[in-house]
């Protein structure tokens, strides 16, 4: 496994999740902000803008995913299980646009499943929207 993309999903996720909270955004404004942003630092660094901002723009989507659910453990959990996936799945499905929506979905299903069937969940840190 590549700890880039691990690394790289984890703060795609957790910056949406924080970003979401603010009052001017809501989780879809905060994953296209941060993923644009991203795209462009990788670009003007030469570091493959293609792929890693398409691993950044995965963890986005898991930070987008049911803040009331989810707490930051659950968040990380699903973040590493989407790079897992994403890996494993690229050579398998054409291109990125479906190991993408499929690595995300099934990484928070994955985690929604083990809440279900008793998993200890992290607590959800209530934050107050920022005006």
């Amino acid at each position: 496994m590549s700890i880039e993309y691990s690394i790289l999903a984890l703060i795609g996720a957790f910056l949406t999740f924080y970003l979401a909270k603010h009052s001017r955004f809501d989780g879809i404004r905060a994953s296209a902000a941060l993923s644009i942003v991203t795209y462009l630092i990788f670009y003007w660094l030469n570091l493959d803008p293609e792929l890693y901002s398409v691993v950044f723009f995965g963890g986005t989507f898991i930070g987008m995913s049911a803040p009331h659910r989810f707490g930051i453990y659950t968040l990380a959990s699903s973040a590493v299980i989407f790079s897992l996936l994403f890996e494993y799945l690229v050579p398998i499905l054409d291109g990125y646009g479906g190991a993408l929506g499929v690595s995300a979905f099934l990484s928070v299903c994955i985690c929604h499943l083990f809440i279900i069937l008793g998993a200890p969940r992290s607590k959800n840190i209530s934050f107050r929207r920022v005006k």
